[in-house]
């Protein structure tokens, strides 16, 4: 009987190691957590088409919106470990929300394996024309000299940081209302029910346009798209003290040969000359990395986040 199960063992390794030399088999599923149209969706949906040949099938973008991204998160956390679910994840999914609920259904470091970073995100904070205010510190004066009467909206972790961040610093009194995604805030913010919101690059024509006013970039430096937009600390506004980062990660316990493969594919399709020029045109600085040094990104900031929900004082759900 011995003998049988020792030959059973070998007869399950050998189809284990046919498994992932096959791999992959069939379509792999990538879970965007927000909804179509927003910054995530719209560079899932440029990476996908690309890294679907690099695999050789069909890769494709699956939206489950809802609960600040937590139940695409959950959804993934909770998939087979197999290569075949993935995460389009982000700061807001894996830094900022685990820290501000009190009980995430999920763990955002032990419940996942980073496959590679993706980028950042490019976000600046525009104000609806309807603002009388060309430049950062314009915006706080009139809101300091009409408390209560601006409206700001959040609908990921940037867009609620950042006004919070100026409300901190300039002691101002705004609303927030939020949003399920970028996508369903924009047509309050064109129509000025909202009258200030921390964008992502997506957005960038309607500010282009005039329909929007850009006042400041939360990146380190000036965006190529928009040069003559400030970086925060030159608008005379606080530094943005967080980094905007989506990435691809897979459900814990992930075999290692999978993650490399997949990992590998990533970073080969976003040194291609055509995808970087199509992330460069929605604001996003593409950037890839190895599992472990994504990994260390997302410890980072997910302590980055705790001590910002500390000095701020975000009231935690």
């Amino acid at each position: 009987m011995g003998r049988v199960w020792a030959l059973l063992g070998i007869l399950g390794a050998l189809l284990a190691t046919a498994a992932l030399a096959q791999y992959p088999a069939k379509a792999v599923r990538v879970v965007a957590p927000f909804p179509p149209g927003g910054a995530l969706d719209v560079v899932g949906r440029i990476i996908a088409p690309q890294l679907s040949q690099a695999l050789g099938q069909p890769v494709f973008i699956e939206n489950r919106p809802g609960a600040d991204g937590a139940i695409a998160a959950d959804f993934v956390a909770k998939s087979a470990p197999d290569g075949y679910t993935l995460l389009l994840a982000s700061y807001t999914v894996l830094s900022a929300m685990p820290n501000i609920r009190k009980n995430s259904s999920y763990d955002p470091i032990n419940d996942f394996t980073p496959v590679s970073s993706v980028g950042k995100l490019a976000f600046f904070l525009v104000v609806h024309p309807s603002v009388p205010a060309n430049r950062g510190t314009e915006l706080i004066e009139y809101a300091r000299a009409n408390p209560g009467k601006l409206n700001f909206g959040s609908a990921n972790a940037t867009s609620l940081l950042g006004p919070l961040l100026l409300i901190s610093s300039a002691n101002l009194d705004m609303h927030g209302i939020p949003y399920k995604g970028e996508a369903l805030a924009l047509n309050d913010l064109l129509s000025g029910r909202l009258h200030l919101m921390f964008i992502s690059g997506t957005l960038i024509p309607h500010i282009k346009n005039g329909k929007l006013r850009a006042l400041a970039t939360t990146l380190e430096s000036r965006s190529p798209l928009l040069p003559e937009v400030p970086t925060m600390v030159e608008a005379g506004l606080p530094p943005f003290p967080i980094n905007p980062w989506i990435a691809l990660v897979a459900p814990a316990r992930t075999p290692k040969e999978i993650i490399e493969r997949l990992s590998r594919e990533t970073n080969l399709v976003l040194r291609r000359p055509d995808v970087r020029a199509q992330l460069d045109n929605q604001a996003f600085e593409t950037s890839g990395s190895t599992p472990e040094e994504m990994g260390a990104v997302m410890k980072q900031q997910l302590d980055a986040w705790r001590r910002s929900i500390g000095e701020l004082r975000i009231k935690v759900d």
